[in-house]
């Protein structure tokens, strides 16, 4: 008969038996504890990448709109900048105050970037020429590398034209350089190209400005359309002066072919000839006799208002066309006729050998 071995148990203190109340945690191994603790780990990273990816669609789309409407900055290779997509408002010529702005910029810089917008192997300029321009000089004049790339707003490609040009003018239209003849000709050459009529170009382009200033950018393309390449600084023509020759170009069809004669007389001539001969044209034919096929000067819409301290009080006097008034704590009714009339030849007669403006 075989004999039976007997071991020994020793049970731990500690050890619980089952169907106690103690919690099944206590009674994991290494391993579950650590597949759990591995669990737990993966689906909070799991979280956290769901937060991630859902705040960089949000930041992607906030890039995509604000890139739709430039105003992404970034720094540019100006050498990657064209700038014959939209028709510029500046004659063509240095533009005498390109020195100040390039002074302005190496004393603080660049303070407003141009835009631009992406196209296929660069950029297309929509803001900024001058900026532009004083930038290139200064780093050709330099050579400093801070000049090499240019702050610009970038535009994504696919805007429409006319949203383009509009943004171009409603910057240009603060501008207080800017001439009635420069937004003539961007009218002209916007019309031409978008098989526009020149009326539309003007109410589209120059929407925001006011119903007088579109309709002297109106006489102003009349005054080019009609006197076109014998104009050489139309930029330098004053607005008084412009509208004075189209009403005269208006009313007399041989006009245009006297003033042409005048500009032509001296073909080397610079801006202050230019207006000079054109006041000139206007003042002769003011002082021509009118007669048929004639031109008739219009009257200036000119108007001065001057105030003198007179012991009786202050005098405020107005000219303007036809009409010298004098407004005085005075009755004038109670003055003698002689006297006034004696006080008018005078005031007539120091008039008289003034040449008009």
């Amino acid at each position: 008969m075989s004999k039976r071995r007997v071991f020994d148990i020793d049970f731990d203190e500690t050890s619980v038996p089952a169907g106690t109340d103690d919690s099944a945690a206590s009674r994991r191994g290494p391993m579950a504890a650590a597949i759990t603790e591995n669990a737990e780990a993966l689906s909070a990273r799991q979280s956290a990448e769901a937060e991630i990816r859902a705040e960089n669609d949000r930041l992607a789309h906030e890039y995509v709109a604000l890139r739709k409407n430039g105003q992404i900055v970034g720094l540019v290779d100006p050498a990657q900048i064209s700038a014959s997509k939209l028709v510029r408002d500046r004659v063509a010529g240095r533009d005498p105050e390109l020195e100040e702005l390039k002074a302005s910029i190496r004393a603080v810089g660049l303070s407003n970037p141009i835009h631009v917008e992406e196209v296929e192997g660069g950029y297309e300029l929509i803001q900024g020429f001058r900026r532009l321009s004083a930038w290139r000089e200064l780093h050709a004049e330099t050579g400093d590398a801070k000049y090499a790339r240019i702050p610009a707003s970038l535009q994504a490609r696919g805007a429409q034209l006319d949203h383009l040009y509009r943004r171009m003018v409603d910057e240009n239209l603060v501008r207080r350089d800017i001439s009635f003849a420069e937004m003539a000709q961007l009218a002209m050459s916007y019309a031409e190209r978008g098989g526009h009529t020149v009326t539309d170009a003007i109410e589209t382009l120059y929407a925001s400005a006011g119903r007088q200033k579109r309709n002297y950018i109106g006489h102003f393309v009349r005054l080019l359309a009609a006197l076109g390449d014998d104009l050489k600084h139309p930029e330098a023509i004053p607005r008084a002066t412009g509208l004075s020759l189209v009403k005269l170009l208006e009313a007399g069809p041989r006009f245009a072919g006297q003033v042409r004669a005048v500009l032509n007389s001296q073909p080397g001539r610079d801006a202050a000839t230019e207006v000079s001969l054109l006041r000139g044209a206007v003042t002769g034919a003011s002082k021509a006799k009118p007669g048929p096929g004639t031109a008739v000067a219009p009257r200036s819409s000119a108007r001065t208002t001057i105030k003198l301290n007179r012991p009786e009080g202050v005098a405020r006097c107005t000219a303007s066309a036809g009409k010298f008034e004098v407004l005085l704590d005075h009755d004038f009714g109670t003055v003698d006729p002689r006297r006034l009339e004696l006080a008018a030849r005078a005031f007539l007669d120091s008039l008289k050998d003034q040449t008009p403006r």
